[in-house]
């Protein structure tokens, strides 16, 4: 039975690293739901809500991983989730039966992914394996 792989990123990924984080497993003809939190660069664009940008940069950033993981031979999708990581998984994996979660964290945000804990809830509220990956 193939895998269901969810993969949360703000930047693209490429199949490479999906891959590397996944030692003795195959994306060949797994099933991937690609999420990207729309995330606002700047307290000032939070507070004044200016979504669209992160919106539109988080679908971008989507479906160039999907695109990338769909040349390997994964059947990939591509969506856009919450600007906090942990509501954007819980709401992907309300719709979504994931086997693994891969969460890539740019080097800026590793420190509030620790601090909110977002792998350890993650995986207490939803009893899945989740990998977090630096970037």
């Amino acid at each position: 039975m193939a895998m269901k792989l969810l993969v949360l990123a703000t930047d693209p990924v490429d199949a490479d690293d999906v891959r590397s984080a996944l030692p003795g497993d195959d994306i060949e003809n797994s099933e991937v739901l690609v999420v990207s939190p729309a995330v606002n660069e700047s307290p000032v664009a939070f507070w004044v809500s200016d979504a669209d940008e992160a919106i539109a940069e988080a679908q971008s950033a989507a479906e160039q991983t999907a695109a990338a993981l769909r040349e390997q031979g994964a059947r990939a999708r591509a969506t856009t989730g919450e600007s906090e990581p942990l509501v954007a998984l819980q709401d992907a994996l309300a719709t979504y039966p994931a086997d693994r979660v891969l969460v890539f964290v740019r080097n800026e945000d590793e420190a509030r992914y620790r601090e909110d804990d977002v792998l350890g809830e993650a995986q207490r509220r939803f009893g899945v394996p989740v990998t977090e990956i630096p970037r």
